[in-house]
């Protein structure tokens, strides 16, 4: 009954995913476009810094208005935001957090000639509403890229005698066990194995987003279990400050710690949102209807890996992560290529995956062919959610 409506598509610049539903508008004079944005947090929070640096660069080096609200909760707080951005003008507003939707949803119902654009979301495609779209990258690919800067870290530390080939296992802070948690925290250990084939991966969960204590705890019970270097999937400097403290190497997210964590810092993988911001802006103005699902890239400069701290970092590091980066841009190096991983000590050659999230929570989607998991291509946001062999989740 619900047979996934194909996403048939690829747009100019790799932006992909156009739905059935999506309509072409009037275009709008560039004066009278303003956008307003609508943050789970602030500046304080790594995952919105990013987004708000992100806005500010789009809409001021296009010569937008725009408004910014912070702070507001996934309830109906977001509604009530989305309305007054309305009231204020804007014609295209834009949500970043996951528990965003619904109420983003609740808003584009009620006010059509506005276009309403969320981050992460999965409901886009089957909604039908013409003016509501989601947005994500294959941000898979950077952390796989920095998880090459993780193995050969610990290549590095192996080779000085600082522990064993044995011994080498990173530790993991996700916010929580979700599909797009388990996507990144996946490709990071793949990337790793792929250059230190014994490393192992222990994960542990805050069930929080933003909770700096909870992360830097998290990340400490890691360090005290063995862990000999720490990545994370949450908003706060907890677990980067853990390990500046612990003198463990650290492999941050969404921007650069460099500053305050400058002796174990080593790079850090982020979405770079301006791409898609230009692009909503430049639909608004030409009257061109917004794809449903979009999906940045490396490519179009969406999927970014931060400057590599030369000092925290294995020699080479950079050299690789370019050899590496031009295998995933030609298509030789598939991220969940299944002859790289295991599942209970078989290899996945089929799946079923939950891509139209009609809150059944039932799969419908076969995501496995051609020899790899098609991760973010039937939909924008990650629906890649297998535990595989080598990762130990704690508490689980």
């Amino acid at each position: 009954m619900k047979k996934f409506l194909v996403l048939a598509l690829v747009l100019v610049l790799s932006l992909s995913c156009v739905s059935a539903f999506a309509l072409e508008g009037k275009p709008v004079a560039k004066e009278d476009v303003k956008v307003g944005f609508i943050f789970l947090h602030d500046e304080n929070s790594t995952y919105d810094l990013n987004f708000l640096n992100a806005a500010k660069e789009a809409c001021e080096s296009m010569g937008i208005a725009y408004v910014l609200k912070t702070n507001i909760e996934e309830g109906e707080q977001c509604y009530d935001a989305a309305a007054e951005l309305v009231d204020a003008g804007c014609n295209i507003v834009f949500a970043d957090s996951f528990g965003h939707e619904s109420y983003m949803i609740q808003a584009a119902m009620e006010f059509p000639e506005v276009e309403f654009c969320h981050a992460t979301g999965t409901k886009a495609h089957t909604t039908g509403l013409a003016n509501y779209h989601n947005a994500f990258a294959s941000i898979y690919e950077g952390r796989f890229l920095a998880g090459v800067a993780a193995g050969l870290k610990l290549n590095e530390m192996i080779a000085a005698g600082q522990f064993t080939a044995e011994e080498a296992k990173m530790g993991y802070v996700g916010a929580y066990p979700y599909a797009e948690v388990k996507s990144g925290y996946t490709s990071f250990f793949l990337g790793a194995r792929s250059v230190c084939p014994t490393v192992t991966m222990d994960v542990t969960f805050t069930n929080s987003w933003y909770d700096e204590a909870l992360e830097k705890e998290g990340a400490t019970q890691l360090i005290n279990n063995g862990c000999k270097l720490i990545s994370q999937h949450a908003d706060s400097m907890g677990a980067p400050t853990a390990c500046e403290d612990a003198g463990v190497p650290d492999v941050s997210y969404n921007g650069s710690t460099v500053a305050a964590c400058p002796n174990t810092f080593i790079v850090s993988s982020r979405i770079n949102w301006a791409p898609y911001f230009e692009y909503m802006i430049n639909s608004v103005i030409n009257g061109e209807a917004i794809v449903a699902d979009w999906i940045g890239t490396i490519e179009t400069g969406s999927v970014e890996l931060s400057e590599i701290n030369e000092k925290a970092a294995a020699a080479g590091t950079a050299e690789k992560i370019e050899e590496v980066k031009a295998a995933l841009l030609d298509g030789s190096l598939k991220v969940y290529d299944v002859t790289t991983f295991t599942v209970g000590g078989e290899q996945l050659n089929s799946y079923t995956a939950d891509v139209d999230d009609m809150g059944d929570f039932a799969p419908e989607t076969e995501v496995v062919s051609d020899g790899y998991f098609h991760e973010s291509e039937y939909r924008s946001a990650p629906y890649f959610d297998v535990d595989i062999d080598g990762i130990n989740l704690l508490g689980a």
